[in-house]
């Protein structure tokens, strides 16, 4: 499954576990995307995400079934995010 495979960088950090487990909440469930967008304002003050990412991460906060990695990757920022979620950039 796209974006399990990988850990946090530091993984023994029970918050990024957590933030971790929330940028990866399933795509369609109510709330998601307000839910992908805090967890990923986690990471981007952890200065593991670029602002562009982060942006398309707030865009889609209302959108529960946009996939904002699809997003990322057509506007062409955020390879090393992609990586880190095991998506090809």
């Amino acid at each position: 499954m796209p974006g399990k495979s990988q850990a946090p960088a530091t993984g023994r950090d029970i918050e990024a576990e957590e933030n971790w487990a929330l940028v990866n909440t399933p795509l369609g469930e109510e709330w998601s995307g307000r839910t992908r967008y805090a967890a990923a304002m986690f990471f981007y003050k952890r200065g593991e995400m670029n602002t562009e990412t982060l942006e398309v991460y707030r865009i889609c906060s209302r959108l529960d079934r946009d996939d904002p990695l699809k997003i990322i990757r057509d506007r062409g920022v955020g390879s090393d995010w992609l990586k880190r979620m095991g998506r090809p950039a």
